[in-house]
């Protein structure tokens, strides 16, 4: 186990979620075709409307796609589609709960337009809807905290881009990573080595606000890493995406140390852009002068989907372990919980 770790705190179980990652990687493959969703000619792109955790899968899928996108593949989220939304648009609704506000009002705004429609939830309004209205439903397992679901959602927005002819299939690419992360798990898991890679970045970065930078697909692992250290750590962190941050973000640096502890994350692929790659070692370089500790982290795998897995496993893991580490108990969200408690009373 990992010395001086608590994991009674993981009140709700995360961690054996996070750790089950390649079952949930499977299972929502076969969740997918269980739901009768057929493919549609979706001639103008495809558009994933959720919020929070339920809306994480599809930023990860752009990451996994890539360059393999031959139409629109969008992340809406918020009360209304984009403008240009319309019957040649598959909207993918994603709600975890079936019940997040936006996600209900995005799928009324789908059906007055007319466009073709999946959900992908455990229940609530966003299911009934969908019932009454023959709409596919892609049935997610309960029991989970939103976030932790990651795995059914990236499939859901993989097979969405696929079933509206934005992307090819990739579900070899899918069963692949859930071998991988299978491997990784045990690996990275608590039962694995005290110096793994997901145990001594968690200790590295204990104290510090995380800046996770990538470039690709990294820069969509950069934005998981941030909200896993927001929700599970209960801790400030930002993400930001290369090149983009070479044109302004990485001014800042100088001055960081005067301002408060901060570590810099950079999470790389070894298949990316070579000009990428440069960027991300002299951005690492650049930040050394603010950030204490720089990481550089490795994505594993063959392929862009294993790539991305790898470091999706890596950041849930090592943001569980920097809650524990903190005595922070990962499923608490007070800040969530109260801001919908005051939408809701008003």
């Amino acid at each position: 186990m990992m010395t001086g770790l608590d994991f009674e705190l993981d009140s709700t179980g995360q961690l054996d979620e996070v750790l089950g990652l390649a079952e949930h990687l499977r299972d929502a493959l076969w969740r997918v075709d269980s739901s009768g969703a057929r493919p549609v000619d979706a001639t103008g792109g495809v558009i994933v409307a959720g919020m929070g955790g339920s809306a994480s899968g599809a930023r990860l899928a752009q990451g996994a796609i890539g360059p393999r996108l031959t139409r629109p593949l969008v992340v809406s989220d918020g009360y209304a589609l984009p403008g240009w939304a319309g019957p040649s648009t598959l909207v993918l609704l994603s709600s975890y709960s079936g019940n997040t506000e936006e996600t209900l009002a995005a799928y009324d705004d789908a059906a007055a337009r007319d466009a073709p429609r999946i959900v992908a939830s455990t229940g609530g309004a966003l299911v009934e809807r969908a019932r009454r209205d023959n709409v596919p439903v892609i049935p997610i397992p309960g029991g989970f905290q939103p976030r932790a679901a990651i795995g059914y959602s990236l499939v859901a927005a993989l097979e969405a881009a696929a079933l509206g002819g934005a992307a090819p299939s990739l579900r070899d690419e899918i069963e692949a990573a859930a071998d991988l992360a299978e491997a990784l798990a045990a690996e990275w898991g608590p039962e694995g080595d005290e110096s793994s890679e997901a145990k001594a970045i968690a200790r590295s970065l204990h104290g510090t606000v995380p800046v996770i930078a990538g470039a690709e697909v990294g820069a969509a692992a950069a934005y998981r890493w941030k909200c896993q250290f927001n929700e599970n750590a209960q801790l400030p962190a930002f993400a930001s995406a290369l090149p983009e941050l070479n044109h302004n973000e990485v001014v800042g640096w100088e001055s960081a140390r005067d301002l408060g502890r901060f570590s810099y994350v950079s999470l790389e692929d070894p298949t990316a852009h070579e000009r990428n790659r440069l960027r991300a070692e002299l951005t690492a370089e650049i930040a050394g002068a603010g950030a204490d500790p720089v990481v550089r982290v490795e994505a594993r795998g063959a392929s862009r989907v294993e790539r991305l897995v790898s470091l999706v496993l890596l950041g849930d893991l090592v943001s569980i372990y920097a809650a524990v580490l903190r005595g922070a108990d990962p499923v608490d969200i007070p800040a969530i919980d109260s801001l919908k408690a005051s939408m809701r009373a008003r």
